[in-house]
Formats: C-alpha cells, structure tokens, sequence
C-alpha cells in the first residue's frame, strides 16, 4: 500500500459525482448559504436528505482519514496507542458510515444523489500527524458534534424516533472522536509548543473554512448551531468554543456588508 495518498486516489463507483474543493466553496460564495434544515420549511425532505448525503460523504472520508493517519506513520513517528486509538475510530465510522445509509433510505434519498467533494480528507493529508488530529479529530469532528445534534434535535421535532436516536447514538461516538485528538493533540506536543501552535493555527484555519460565512452560531435558527456542552465534554474550552462563534460572527458581517454593496450597486 502507498502512504500519504492524494485525494484524487480515494476509491469511489459510479453513483458518486466528485467535486473539487474550490467549486464547493464557490458555490457557497455565490449562494452564501449552507442550507438550514428547517422542519417548517416547504422544501424541508430535500434539505434534510441534502444533508444526510453530506453526513454519509464525511463519514465515509472521516473512515478514510483515521485508516490512514494508523497507516501512514510509523511507531518512531507516533504513539502505538495513537494508532490503536484510530483503528478504534475506522470501526465506528465504518458503523456510522452503515448507520447514514440506511438513514438515508430511510428518508427517500440514494447514495450519490449529491455531489461529494474531498475536503475533509484533505485535511487528512498532511504530512504532521498532529496536523491531521487539529485538523480532523477537532476541527472536522467538532463540526459534526454540531451537525449531529441538530440533526438530533430535528428528528425530535419531525416526530422521527429513528433520525433521533441514530444521530444521538453517532454523536456520542463523535465526543470520542474529538476527545481522542484533544488528548493525543496535547500528548504529542508536551516538549515542542512551536508545533503545537502551529497545529491550532491550522485548526482555526479548518475551523473558520467551516463555518461556511457565518454560518454557525449558538442561536437556535442557525444554520449550524455551535454544541457548546458536548465540545467541552469533548476537550474543548470555553474559550475556543468562543473563538469559533467570533470569527463566525465576523464573517457573517461580512456577508451582510457584501450584501448591500451589491444591493447598492444594483440600484444604482
């Protein structure tokens, strides 16, 4: 097997439609909006299907990600505890992955219905595993404690026992996940602060990708509604729950300020 694959080489049939990272985020520029799954919504079933295709892709690249972080480094590199810990991981996406399936079915939706893009694995490719555990175990997988309890919160108010507990039940994994990087993040770093600084940089780079233009926030009508509670069950502080919501706040401002400049110039 080849280390360090590029993301061009993940493997996929032909139900899968691939798009670049780049044409992802122009669209979101163009659109600058994520989708808010809104049970009141009149295109409510497309939004939440759009949504599960997405939960299933990232799970399936977060399967990817983990298999390789344990391949890719040697023991001299990495903790073997370290690798342990993400063979762990691959086990429970590959169950989450079997999970989103089914919920997909579930919901009227196919495998390849959406594009998919690789960003996530993307950030499962740096040459740092530290790198990799900033980027993915807490950037990526804090996100999806985010998504995963508002897809939990939004199974309870469709009346959908089986939405619910599926996603609560894969959220529960997701703290794991996110605490296992938190751990082995500060384990890894203990004698070399430089790169550990360098590593949550990277983080809040990942971080502020992903809070596609203010999309996230605490507000219960957010688009992506920040899980204060289980990020911190998960290792993070206040303080960095606090730094994702500023920088989301700013750029939504952005967005607006954009906005009226274009709704000015159109005017005129």
């Amino acid at each position: 097997m080849r280390k360090n694959i590029e993301p061009s080489s993940l493997a996929r049939d032909d139900r899968f439609q691939r798009q670049t990272t780049e044409e992802r985020f122009k669209d979101l520029r163009d659109t600058m909006e994520v989708g808010k799954v809104d049970p009141k919504a009149e295109d409510v079933a497309d939004r939440a299907r759009r949504r599960m295709h997405g939960i299933f892709v990232g799970e399936i690249q977060a399967l990817e990600g983990a298999g390789r972080t344990a391949f890719d480094f040697g023991t001299d590199e990495v903790p073997y505890e370290l690798k342990l810990d993400m063979a762990r991981q691959c086990w429970d996406e590959a169950r989450h992955c079997e999970i989103s399936i089914k919920l997909a079915e579930h919901m009227g939706g196919e495998l390849g219905e959406y594009v998919e893009s690789t960003t996530l694995f993307e950030a499962a490719c740096h040459d740092d595993p530290v790198f990799r555990l900033a980027g993915v175990n807490r950037a990526l997988e804090g996100l999806a404690i985010d998504v995963f309890t508002q897809m939990r919160d939004f199974g309870q108010e469709m009346g959908d026992p089986v939405l619910e507990y599926c996603e609560d039940y894969m959220l529960a994994d997701e703290v794991t996940h996110v605490r296992m990087g938190s751990k082995w993040l500060r384990a890894v770093t203990e004698d070399d602060p430089e790169r550990r600084k360098a590593a949550i940089e990277f983080q809040r780079v990942v971080d502020g990708l992903f809070n596609f233009r203010g999309q996230r926030g605490e507000e219960r009508d957010a688009p992506i509604r920040l899980a204060r509670q289980f990020r911190k069950m998960a290792g993070f502080t206040d303080g960095e729950v606090d730094e994702i919501l500023e920088t989301s706040m700013k750029q939504r401002a952005e967005v607006d300020a954009e906005r009226m400049a274009r709704s000015i110039m159109s005017e005129d």
